[in-house]
């Protein structure tokens, strides 16, 4: 299943909504533009993987290269809604080290506030 995405806006934090699969190539190379977009607009960033069911090692490391950019700009990128297997498997890579992971895209989007404060 080829990966789609979409963008919204949630208490002023924008959400990527993704579905499919994160694989390196082209569905890697999409997110991280896009991704890179939007924190050129906003360095509040959610990755909603709710529906996303593979990632592999490019998709990884597109997702390791989104936190490092974020993070250099001053901004983040938080993940939210993992499945069982994605979250699976930052469990098994000891990412879940690095990434801010929230059960909800509404809990990440506060996390923002919280950080503010």
């Amino acid at each position: 299943m080829q990966l789609t995405m979409s963008t919204r806006s949630l208490e002023g934090v924008l959400i990527v909504d993704c579905s499919g699969r994160l694989v390196f190539g082209e569905e890697s190379a999409r997110v991280r533009d896009t991704v890179k977009q939007l924190l050129a607009q906003s360095p509040k960033v959610v990755m909603n993987l709710r529906e996303v069911n593979y990632i592999d090692s490019g998709g990884l490391g597109t997702l390791v290269s989104l936190f490092t950019t974020a993070r250099n700009a001053g901004g983040a990128v938080k993940l939210a809604s993992l499945s069982q297997r994605v979250g699976d498997l930052l469990q098994v890579t000891k990412l879940f080290t690095i990434f801010e992971v929230f059960d909800s895209e509404e809990a990440a989007a506060r996390s923002f506030s919280t950080d503010a404060a």
